[in-house]
Order: C-alpha cells, then sequence, then structure tokens
C-alpha cells in the first residue's frame, strides 16, 4: 500500500497535506481540520524539502490509485526502536471510508518490517477528536507534552494561546517468526 515518495510527487503531498490540514485548497472539508486553531498553510514545497534535506532517514511515503494522490506519512527513526509518524494525510474527500486506518495499520507494518519497535505520534492537545482517534487503534498518552513553535510561523499562524503537542506512542508487537 506504501510506496516511496520522489520528487515529482514533492508538490501533490504539499497540495495534500494542506486540504487535509487546513481545509486550503478546492476541498475545503474533512472531519480533522485544523480551522479555528492554526491558519494558512500546514507546510510549503521549501520546506518539505528543507525537512527531507535535514533528516536523510526519514521516508516520506504515499498511497496512490493509478496516479491520483489518495494519502502520505512521513516516517522517520529516531533511535532505539522508535520511530516518528507525521504529517499522515487523507484527501478530504476519502476521509471516514477507512483509508485513515489501512495507512496507519500499513505504516505500522513498514516500520516493524524496518526494526521498529515503537511509533511516536504528536498531536494538538486541543484536538481531541484525533487524539481519540488514534487512542482508539492503540496509542497511549505518553505524559510527555511538547511546546508549540510560537513565534514560528512557517507551520501556519497559531490561532489560540493554549497550543502544545500531546506525545502518544504505540509499541509494535513482534511477528510470531520473531518471537
Amino acid at each position: 500500500m506504501l510506496e516511496p515518495a520522489t520528487e515529482a510527487d514533492h508538490a501533490a503531498i504539499v497540495a495534500l497535506v494542506n486540504q487535509a490540514y487546513r481545509g486550503l485548497g478546492a476541498q475545503a472539508q474533512g472531519w480533522n481540520l485544523e480551522t479555528g486553531v492554526i491558519e494558512g498553510e500546514r507546510t510549503t514545497l521549501a520546506l518539505l524539502r528543507e525537512d527531507l534535506a535535514a533528516k536523510p532517514h526519514a521516508r516520506l511515503m504515499l498511497h496512490k490509485n493509478a496516479q491520483t494522490l489518495l494519502a502520505s506519512v512521513w516516517l522517520e527513526p529516531m533511535g532505539d526502536g522508535d520511530w516518528y509518524l507525521g504529517l499522515l494525510a487523507i484527501r478530504p474527500d476519502l476521509q471516514a471510508q477507512g483509508l485513515g486506518r489501512r495507512m496507519l495499520d500499513a505504516s505500522e507494518a513498514h516500520v516493524a518490517a524496518n526494526g521498529g519497535t515503537r511509533v511516536v505520534i504528536s498531536v494538538l492537545n486541543v484536538r481531541e477528536a484525533l487524539i481519540g482517534w488514534y487512542e482508539r487503534r492503540g496509542y497511549v498518552r505518553t505524559g510527555a507534552v511538547a511546546p508549540y513553535p510560537y513565534g514560528d510561523d512557517r507551520f501556519g499562524r497559531p490561532l489560540r494561546e493554549d497550543l502544545a503537542f500531546v506525545i502518544l506512542g504505540k509499541p509494535l508487537r513482534l511477528s510470531a517468526a520473531a518471537s
């Protein structure tokens, strides 16, 4: 289900992420928009390229149907078996149809196949519905909270002063062959 993104995919991924997170573009819909929390673009082509250059071990993965981009995800090894999962974006008109769950499952399988033992995510503290979605899929709040980068508007302009990131984690099961 997952394939590595190429540079030719980057512009489409940026558009998808901005649609899925901020409702920007032709498809301003979706159940998990950050409307009223952060405005502006979630990412740009320049930021995506900067992140990829700064983190060469990270993997930007995608899912296509023929040539149509349906979903994307960022997977990054952090050490000690932990992998960070971020920028999970599903085309807004396909949300609530199980594609997000399948992308999450495929991402976890990719991490496990590459030696990962735990997936770590960060979610804005005010996005309780999204946190609940991850918790229903086995993610647990670690108790750690990361500060929101106020003053750095590269990822959009915050509309609230109470933002932080809740850190969740999920240990991955070892396959029967590995145990």
